[in-house]
């Protein structure tokens, strides 16, 4: 009699099927968790309400004043600020999470606009790059970065804004080190990192 080949796939409690879903479950708690919303603080919308696929309407805090939009429930708060709201200020560069050109507050929080869903803000208040400057004055890292040229394409530098500003917010007096790890998250292309650095170490001594 023939021994019966063991399926290398199915060895053991291991299998392919269950390491793809234990793979899907691992990153969709990753995009929440990094993503700044729901787990980490506010209040979130009740998640047991089916919404879509119809278009629904939501009202938003944004920079100050209610909003209201008419969106599809999958639609990214990145999204619904650059098309519905047309504040173009946030940038979307990678869409997943990995480049921080998308940066906005919510709550006063760095978060990834572009792995958040609209209808997760709640009644949270979100702050862009738009919502900073303060009675047609700019921001001092704004104001900074504009000094020191810390801005090449550009493409990245809205989000490096939202991280320094924040950093600034939390810490008036950071080091070079408490800087570098507020923009960690924050990719550049063009490489002006350098430039970023002494811009807000230049805007801390200002404010």
């Amino acid at each position: 009699m023939k021994e019966k080949k063991s399926n290398p796939r199915q060895t053991g409690s291991f299998s392919r099927r269950g390491f793809l879903k234990g793979a899907g479950i691992t990153a969709a708690g990753t995009v929440i968790a990094s993503s700044g919303v729901l787990s980490l603080h506010g209040q979130a919308p009740d998640t047991n309400k089916t919404l879509g696929p119809d278009t629904i309407t939501i009202s938003m805090k944004v920079n100050g004043k209610m909003r209201k939009l008419s969106i599809e429930p999958r639609t990214t708060l990145a999204d619904a600020l650059r098309i519905k709201l047309q504040l173009t200020g946030t940038k979307v560069g990678c869409d997943r999470g990995s480049c921080s050109a998308c940066t906005v507050w919510i709550d006063d929080l760095p978060t990834l606009s572009c792995m958040t869903l609209a209808v997760e803000v709640g009644n949270r208040e979100v702050t862009t790059i738009e919502g900073i400057a303060k009675n047609g004055k700019l921001h001092p890292v704004q104001e900074a970065f504009i000094e020191h040229d810390a801005s090449q394409c550009g493409f990245c530098t809205p989000g490096m804004i939202m991280s320094t500003a924040h950093l600034l917010d939390e810490n008036s007096n950071p080091t070079l080190d408490d800087i570098k790890s507020a923009t960690r998250g924050n990719f550049c292309r063009c490489g002006t990192h350098p430039k970023v650095f002494v811009a807000t170490l230049d805007a801390a001594g200002k404010m």
